[in-house]
């Protein structure tokens, strides 16, 4: 069974790739530039050329596999234009080779907060919601994960707030919802999991650590982490806004209003409760996830 993964050159998907191979399972993954993705080749992953822009690199490098997951996202500051081309066309004509070529099982990453009602908040929530559409009516068995903040030491969110905590004497606080924090490992474990067919492991799937806490919580986790004293300062939100409209004139900030919009319009929690119990993993807790990226 050969799973083809995109977006297995960015953030979460070298660590999906990893697991995936130490399964022994036989791994395809879409690359922009294979002549870069030295690592992921000497993990026994066969590289193909293709991009999520041309329908055509799709569908040839779907050619044979029985499983496909379909990780490929922009930032969520990205604009609309880039978030309608990759997202939202790239991922309806994955689905359509994925059919086309008999594709059995789809696994899909969407996020935390997608669904009908927030999807004209911004332009990554639009991709992500169009993402699980064309998923869900595809007719082919599918699993979707929608995670809150991954956090990991190679990427994302954390190595950014470690750097800011470790070397600038305020950590600005950016909101008052509360957020909770998954580790890059446990996602990998869920996707890698979710290639076996159908059963229990059909649907839709919220994922999150065990912890729920605000900017403010995680800011303290941080700190007594690294043994850091700092000053945290909140932005206000006329402030933030401000930035975010001036920061839309940056070609790759387009969608910064957006991205702020989604960080001040609700929390970004679930019960992980169901998830858990379908996929028999327990994600490790905030502190240990806070300890593993300082160790690193």
């Amino acid at each position: 069974m050969t799973v083809l993964v995109t977006g297995g050159t960015g953030f979460v998907g070298p660590h999906v790739v990893h697991v995936l191979r130490q399964e022994d399972r036989p791994v395809r993954v879409l690359a922009r530039r294979p002549e870069k993705q030295k690592r992921l080749e000497a993990w026994g992953s066969e590289i193909v050329q293709g991009d999520m822009t041309d329908a055509d690199s799709l569908r040839r490098a779907i050619e044979g596999c029985d499983t496909v997951v379909h990780l490929v996202a922009l930032a969520p500051f990205s604009g609309d234009e880039a978030v309608q081309r990759v997202m939202v066309q790239g991922a309806r004509d994955l689905v359509e080779a994925a059919k086309d070529a008999g594709v059995k099982r789809f696994v899909a990453m969407s996020a935390l907060g997608a669904r009908e009602e927030t999807q004209n908040l911004a332009p990554y929530l639009r991709g992500k919601w169009a993402t699980e559409q064309a998923v869900r009516e595809s007719g082919i068995d599918h699993a979707i994960f929608r995670p809150s903040f991954i956090f990991g030491r190679d990427g994302g969110l954390l190595p950014g707030l470690l750097r800011l905590a470790r070397y600038s004497p305020v950590m600005p606080v950016p909101g008052s919802k509360r957020m909770q924090p998954i580790w890059v490992d446990d996602v990998a474990a869920f996707f890698a999991a979710a290639v076996e067919d159908g059963g229990a492991r059909t649907g839709t799937f919220e994922l999150g650590g065990p912890d729920q806490v605000s900017w403010d919580e995680l800011y303290d986790r941080i700190r007594r982490v690294l043994g850091k004293r700092r000053l945290q300062v909140r932005v206000p939100g006329a402030l933030a806004a401000a930035g975010a409209t001036a920061a839309q004139v940056v070609p790759k900030l387009k969608g910064a209003k957006g991205a702020l919009a989604i960080l001040e319009y609700e929390d970004n929690i679930t019960d992980i409760g169901p998830t858990v119990a379908a996929f028999g993993i327990q994600p490790i807790s905030l502190d240990d996830q806070l300890r593993r990226a300082v160790a690193a």
